[in-house]
């Protein structure tokens, strides 16, 4: 991170995203003005209270379309944001939009629904672990991520929505693309051109055969109901839902897991049943989040926050989660310690408000599936350069490892 004039600039490759958390808090700002890459400033908030109460306020808003002045003047749009503020879905809508497009996803992600994933889940982790037993006994170092924190939420969100076998490597590839806030103006524009391309041939393959997957129910309302979702909206509800339903939970299975290989102790505390997997998992929410920064929101109007710090009208706003999450005015002199013990949890890896993730509850599942499953197939689990810190993924906005080398058999 470096200075420009008055103005914060966040690195685009987001290689000590905790650490400038840390600079920015010491500057003593509810909020700061900041940098995004591209050049995008937005305010940056290091206070968990006030980030909390933006959350929820019905003065910030989550599109640019009407919110945005600069977005509204065509700036931004050859950035890495044109795949993330080019949508016309719940992420980026506002007030009765937001309402009609999350009433239309929300019934997939009951707890009812949630529990009858868990035998699926099942199923998959296993079939992943059997690989990665063989595996290891013919190669010893195995990378994690894509051996079993990947292929995981990909393949349980592809089964949810109903994506063919061979369209799930393209899925992932724009996955990861959408995460990359190193893009080019002209990779930029290419992603948005081929993940359309992918998501209308989803679309069009679940309306000339349709199924019981959440892909054909989506479908159906579109063509049956026309005024409850445009084809926009139904593509760009696709590219939400399938892409946080899987990234989230890649970045929390791999955090998790290099958080207690190189936290024995708290590992240890698992294994004795002193604390629950669910601990584990929820420590790991508020101290690792999947996604550290997450953009953007927008003032509506001016908002005074209690330092006297003002967010003017049509000001962006970035979500910084992994930033609230230490902070010490909520969690204490130990809140940028991993304790899996900590008696106040609470944090804003999920959001709050009307913008809180549906998609939570099948992430903690996948995550307390996963994990026991994991430390029990392979008691002597370790990490395969454990002198070294993993390569972080390219992105200011999510936080996980690239790559996570591990030695299942120790």
């Amino acid at each position: 991170m470096e200075a420009q004039q008055d103005t914060v600039r966040l690195d685009p490759l987001g290689r000590d995203i905790h650490g400038e958390a840390e600079q920015i808090r010491r500057l003593g700002a509810s909020a700061t003005l900041v940098e995004l890459p591209a050049g995008v400033r937005a305010w940056y908030v290091s206070e968990f209270d006030v980030l909390k109460q933006l959350l929820r306020d019905p003065r910030v808003s989550k599109d640019p379309r009407r919110h945005w002045p600069a977005w509204q003047r065509g700036e931004f749009r050859d950035s890495w944001l044109l795949t993330w503020l080019d949508r016309e879905n719940m992420l980026c809508s506002y007030g009765e939009d937001h309402k009609r497009l999350r009433k239309l996803v929300a019934p997939a992600f009951t707890a009812r629904r949630t529990a009858a994933m868990l035998p699926r889940v099942e199923r998959i982790t296993g079939e992943l672990l059997d690989a990665m037993e063989r595996d290891a006994e013919r190669d010893g170092t195995l990378d994690l991520r894509s051996a079993f924190a990947h292929p995981l939420p990909m393949n349980v969100i592809c089964e949810l929505f109903g994506v063919p076998e061979d369209q799930r490597p393209e899925m992932k590839r724009l996955m990861d693309l959408i995460m990359d806030t190193t893009l080019t103006a002209e990779q930029a524009g290419q992603t948005a051109v081929d993940m359309m391309a992918a998501f209308t041939a989803l679309a069009e393959a679940k309306r000339a055969e349709p199924g019981e997957d959440l892909t054909s129910v989506l479908v159906s309302a579109r063509d049956e109901e026309g005024d409850a979702l445009s084809e926009k909206e139904l593509l760009d509800t696709l590219l939400l839902m399938i892409g946080a339903g899987h990234e989230t939970t890649v970045n929390l299975i791999g955090n998790a897991v290099h958080a207690l290989l190189t936290h024995p102790d708290q590992l240890q505390l698992v294994r004795e049943g002193r604390a629950s997997w669910d601990d584990a998992v929820e420590e790991t929410l508020r101290w690792a989040p999947s996604i550290a920064n997450l953009p953007l929101r927008f003032a509506v109007e001016q908002i005074e926050l209690p330092d006297g710090t003002t967010i003017r009208q049509g000001d962006a706003i970035v979500s910084t989660i992994a930033s609230a999450n230490r902070d010490p005015a909520k969690y204490g002199d130990t809140a940028a310690e991993f304790d899996i013990l900590r008696t106040d949890g609470e944090h804003l890896s999920f959001g709050h408000g009307v913008h809180f993730c549906l998609g939570a509850p099948l992430a903690r599942m996948e995550a307390r599936t996963a994990l026991p499953a994991l430390f029990d197939r392979f008691p002597k689990l370790s990490l395969a350069q454990p002198a070294e810190e993993p390569p972080q993924v390219p992105s200011a906005i999510a936080f996980g490892y690239a790559e996570l080398p591990v030695r299942p058999l120790g």
